[in-house]
């Protein structure tokens, strides 16, 4: 396949750009700078800038773009950034894809969103037919994805990758943590009591190549491991793995005032199950915690 992504330097989207590449996909960067490579190509999200040849071009577009949640103190102009990122990126992509006559238009959106979706759903299980919560990531979450309807509206098959929380050493949420443990002053988080939704980074990339090839999904899909934990249950696993004590909580107070707005979400229980992936017969690599670690710390 023909693919351009949006978000291609991020975290995830390096992972997928090798990922889809090994798999003999052609994979065409969106960046904001000039174009240093053969397969980049500049635009312009913030001014609504995108050539419309470019998504003519090709057979699916993949969207990962959008500013790290936990990248900065979140502060109002910090959570303007979170937003305008997201939903630029995404209004700019579904206005172009609905723009482009019905032969040149690509198949396929896959649109990143997140399970910020859901709120806090406390111990509730929540699967992808559950409501949006409340909440700033709730918020964004709402009109993020409600900013890829043009494409929707236009007949394009349009997935909206509501992901959890990928597993890597290199970033998201294991990196932080990994010197904290090593150096003994780790521990849960608040309670404890808050569920993760965790997903090994194999199983990550899995899904995603899954769905690409999957012309009978769409709609919202909970890119998540289908066992997700509670933050102390993470907390001993990690402990356990890198064969260190994990015996200082850290205070939620104290997570409000190095984290600011942050510190909300990440007292946040989001237990969320992959319906949509389950019920179209996914394979996980790694189902189990202890497995996705070990593979998260050692590959």
């Amino acid at each position: 396949m023909r693919i351009l992504m949006a978000g291609a330097s991020g975290f995830l989207g390096a992972r997928l750009v090798d990922r889809l590449t090994a798999d003999g996909h052609q994979v065409t960067r969106l960046v904001r700078r000039p174009p240093r490579t053969p397969d980049e190509r500049q635009w312009n999200p913030s001014a609504a800038q995108l050539d419309p040849t470019v998504v003519a071009e090709t057979d699916a577009v993949v969207n990962l773009a959008g500013a790290g949640v936990g990248d900065k103190r979140w502060d109002d102009e910090y959570r303007g950034v979170i937003r305008s990122s997201r939903v630029d990126t995404t209004t700019t992509l579904a206005i172009t894809i609905a723009g482009l006559p019905t032969e040149d238009r690509p198949a396929a959106l896959l649109n990143s969103s997140a399970v910020g979706w859901y709120g806090n759903t406390g111990d509730r299980a929540v699967e992808e037919d559950a409501p949006a919560g409340e909440g700033f990531l709730a918020d964004v979450c709402r009109v993020w994805e409600a900013a890829t309807r043009p494409a929707e509206d236009a007949g394009v098959r349009v997935v909206r990758l509501r992901t959890g929380l990928p597993l890597h050493r290199d970033g998201g949420l294991l990196k932080p943590q990994l010197l904290p443990f090593k150096l003994g002053i780790a521990g849960r988080l608040g309670s404890g009591r808050q569920w993760i939704p965790w997903m090994a980074m194999a199983d990550w990339l899995d899904a995603v190549a899954f769905l690409l090839a999957r012309d009978d999904l769409a709609g919202p899909v909970n890119v998540v491991g289908p066992n997700p934990v509670t933050n102390a249950e993470f907390t001993r696993e990690l402990a356990r793995q890198l064969h260190r004590p994990a015996l200082i909580p850290i205070p939620a107070l104290a997570l409000r005032i190095a984290l600011g707005g942050f510190a909300h979400e990440a007292l946040t229980s989001t237990r969320v199950l992959p319906g949509v992936l389950t019920g179209a017969g996914f394979t996980f690599r790694h189902p189990d915690l202890a497995g996705a670690l070990h593979a998260a710390l050692t590959e």
